[in-house]
């Protein structure tokens, strides 16, 4: 927030809450190597780790597990068989072994986890974020819509009355894949976190769910981001290696609104060189990919809302006019939003009352916008006024046309009703 402040840049913050993160404990020695065959203990006792056993964080791992799971360490490098459940402890067979060392992560495929999705932790962070004016928060490990559910209750009872914090559910556990569609009907947007979840499943089954689930969530107009090694070789090299080039290519071809870099800007060596590239990348491909009617077909008419008919309108107008933007006069962002879910050729415009929005937007497909905080009510005036800003900042030019969607009156939840053509003059 800082940072944009110095530069002008409208910027907006998801905070990622930890979730139920399960890691083994710590060894007395910097590592140990486990081998095909041997024998490793997982325990609920606080111990310190040797060759034979190591702790865990998570104190219900005998209560969920049973004979003949698989438990992964360290990202799935390592795999074990569980052969024997005490009362403290898990008693495994080495199916895969390597080098483990301390505070690793822990997965258990297959196993219904009985962690709640939000932690002590998580509500500690979550008011840390509340109190620094995030905008968005992402919720980890969720399974079930009660998940999200849960979590907007703790958000309402923890915000002024009116307030309201858009929540991304993360995707990486395979019981969030069952339940999908329900997921995508209650949060307000989704990652497919690609680390936890290609631990989880086997890795032939994550490049069709990626695009499955981004497929689901431009259908209902709700914000998906793809995230987890993108650009992977660049936490150490200043240049990305060709697949990982498609990897970011894909993920705009298959309609994503956002795709994320973690490890390459939070420890790695070229952070803003991995930037850089995904930003080229984003550019060359939708330069090459956006052509008119792309989407339309996707969205039988019969259940469209009336914003949806009217965005939907303002769209094919927009492709009919030639016109170089559709404007939209927001209040809450979500005119700008349903727009966005059409994924029209000219660029997406939005003015609205608060900068609070506009950051928002800026996780959502193709908008860019400004903020007016007022508008005259005399709609030719406001209308002028509007096109003036939109010249004086370069987001149009004299000449050119552009296809507004507004209400009367300007900035009111809940007003749209009328589209216009503007010729900016």
């Amino acid at each position: 927030q800082e940072a944009a402040k110095k530069t002008g840049e409208i910027v907006a913050v998801l905070q990622d809450l930890q979730g139920p993160k399960i890691r083994i404990g710590e060894f007395g020695v910097p590592f140990i190597e486990l081998n095909i065959g041997d024998t490793f203990t997982v325990t609920t006792d606080p111990i310190v780790g040797d060759r034979k056993r190591v702790s865990t964080t998570y104190a219900n791992l005998t209560n969920d597990v049973h004979t003949g799971d698989i438990i992964l360490l360290d990202d799935g490098k390592l795999r074990l068989k569980v052969c024997e459940v005490r009362e403290k402890d898990v008693k495994c067979e080495t199916i895969v072994g390597g080098t483990l060392s301390s505070n690793k992560g822990m997965n258990l495929p297959g196993v219904a986890v009985s962690a709640p999705s939000f932690t002590a932790k998580d509500l500690g962070d979550l008011e840390f974020g509340l109190n620094h004016d995030v905008d968005y928060i992402a919720l980890s490990f969720v399974r079930t819509a009660e998940d999200i559910r849960s979590l907007r209750k703790v958000i309402v009872e923890r915000i002024e009355k009116g307030r309201f914090l858009p929540i991304i559910a993360k995707i990486e556990k395979p019981q969030a894949v069952s339940n999908i569609d329900a997921i995508i009907a209650e949060a307000d947007g989704i990652m497919v976190a690609r680390g936890d979840l290609g631990v989880e499943l086997p890795p032939e089954d994550v490049p069709m769910l990626q695009k499955k689930i981004i497929a689901k969530c431009n259908l209902v107009g709700k914000p998906v981001i793809i995230a987890t090694q993108m650009l992977e070789s660049m936490i150490n090299s200043p240049t990305p290696t060709r697949a990982e080039a498609n990897d970011v290519a894909n993920g705009v071809v298959d309609g994503a609104d956002a795709v994320m870099l973690s490890g390459e800007t939070s420890v790695g060596k070229f952070p803003l060189e991995a930037v850089q590239i995904m930003d080229r990348i984003i550019k060359k491909v939708e330069s090459e990919q956006l052509g008119p009617g792309r989407v339309f077909d996707s969205y039988p008419v019969g259940v469209q809302s009336r914003l949806d008919a009217l965005a939907r309108s303002a769209c094919v107008l927009a492709e009919q006019v030639n016109a170089a933007a559709i404007v939209t006069v927001t209040h809450s962002g979500e005119t700008a939003r349903v727009v966005s879910r059409y994924r029209p050729h000219p660029r997406i415009i939005a003015i609205t009352d608060r900068v609070k929005i506009l950051r928002r937007l800026n996780l959502i497909w193709g908008i860019r916008g400004t903020v007016i905080e007022d508008l005259s009510d005399d709609s030719d005036q406001a209308v002028q006024r509007i096109k003036e800003l939109l010249i004086n900042s370069g987001m149009v030019m004299r000449g050119e046309y552009i296809v507004m969607l507004a209400g009367q009156p300007f900035f009111a939840r809940g007003s749209t009703n009328f589209i216009e053509v503007e010729k900016v003059m």
